[in-house]
């Protein structure tokens, strides 16, 4: 790893201000005072054609257009029948919905559709009707998202909400992701604070959210441990990690965590990485003979998280906007497949589950 790129890195992280204080909505973990070593494949950084628009979604490592140039805008969005802006933590299972229900030709399928698997950029994405993916700009505003809480009710204060959100997915907890035949023998979290163990988490400017989720796991699973090891507490496995004297103990990723972390695993410079239980099933299905998996509470194909999991729920509304009756047709075919028994049945392939009371007081017809 070049030091150049965790120097550069640890800048814009002191820049944006990142401290775990009460302004960071972090007060439930220990300060952190350390930044990670952003670990990425060597690259050369092309310029590209625009500046980056407050939504954008470009990885320098998975995630790049760099010879798809082009606009699209005006009439074409109204042409668009439907775009969706979505968190990409259940990627697997929309894909599968796609397929199966939303299959162009499919009877109330839209004709034309766009949908993105990303960090949670909807609130800038709606706000500003403008999305940058390399060289492509979509200004357009999506008709739907679905992201976590936080997102939603962030959109609702900023009156881009319209209706009353409706949450569609849960998570089953955390699992850690390993080299093939884990040759660490990484068991638990407390494995985690090891000497020689590299961590990689999100990004914890870029990836906010989903840092600190996987850092409130690793923390209070710790505490919530009737039987720690010897001479070990919470607060000291989350100092062994995020405040190591080891430069190379905590790298992050540049940008979206379910494409970063597993390269960095796999190829780049960590040893474990913590994930949303359906990413790294989703992962692990994928190439079955790069990682393994380690449960936290349970087995991979029965999971009981353990005290302190993290439990993710992703949340749907509908977006305000001046809809066309088949922009407003294809939005209303879309909830519906999220409401489906059929996307109920694929997300329990994929390790998720309906929230608690899913369906109760919706407006939605679930067939």
């Amino acid at each position: 790893m070049n030091r150049r790129f965790a120097f550069l890195f640890a800048g814009a992280l002191l820049s944006a201000g990142f401290l775990f204080s009460q302004n960071s909505r972090a007060d439930d973990l220990p300060p952190i005072r350390n930044v990670p070593v952003l670990d990425q494949p060597p690259i050369l950084a092309w310029p590209r054609d625009e500046k980056p628009l407050s939504a954008d979604i470009t990885d320098p490592s998975a995630d790049t257009l760099s010879d798809l140039h082009g606009v699209l805008r005006g009439d074409a969005c109204r042409r668009l029948d439907l775009l969706l802006s979505t968190e990409g933590n259940y990627y697997m299972a929309l894909r599968e919905l796609v397929k199966s229900i939303l299959k162009p030709g499919t009877p109330g399928a839209p004709g034309s559709f766009l949908y993105t698997t990303s960090p949670p950029v909807s609130l800038p994405q709606s706000r500003a009707n403008a999305l940058s993916l390399g060289n492509l700009r979509i200004l357009c505003r999506p008709e739907v998202a679905v992201a976590s809480w936080p997102t939603i009710r962030k959109l609702q204060q900023a009156g881009l909400a319209e209706g009353r959100p409706i949450p569609v997915i849960q998570g089953e907890g955390e699992v850690l992701l390993v080299k093939k035949g884990n040759p660490l023998h990484i068991r638990s979290v407390w494995d985690l604070g090891r000497p020689g163990v590299r961590v990689v988490t999100p990004n914890p400017v870029k990836e906010k959210g989903a840092f600190l989720a996987y850092a409130r796991t690793l923390y209070q699973i710790a505490k919530n441990d009737p039987h720690p090891p010897a001479g070990w507490t919470a607060e000291k496995l989350f100092r062994a990690v995020y405040d190591s004297s080891d430069p190379h103990k905590w790298v992050a990723g540049p940008r979206i965590h379910h494409r970063d972390e597993p390269w960095s695993v796999a190829y780049g410079h960590a040893d474990v990485a913590i994930l949303f239980h359906q990413l790294g099933l989703a992962t692990q299905r994928a190439f079955p003979d790069v990682f393994d998996l380690v449960p936290l509470g349970g087995t991979i194909e029965h999971p009981r998280p353990l005290p302190g999991s993290v439990i993710s729920t992703s949340v749907l509304v509908r977006i305000r906007g001046h809809w066309s009756p088949g922009q407003k047709k294809a939005r209303e075919a879309l909830v519906r497949a999220y409401m489906s028994r059929r996307f109920t049945q694929i997300l329990r392939r994929w390790g998720m589950k309906r929230p608690e009371g899913f369906g109760a007081g919706t407006d939605t017809h679930m067939p």
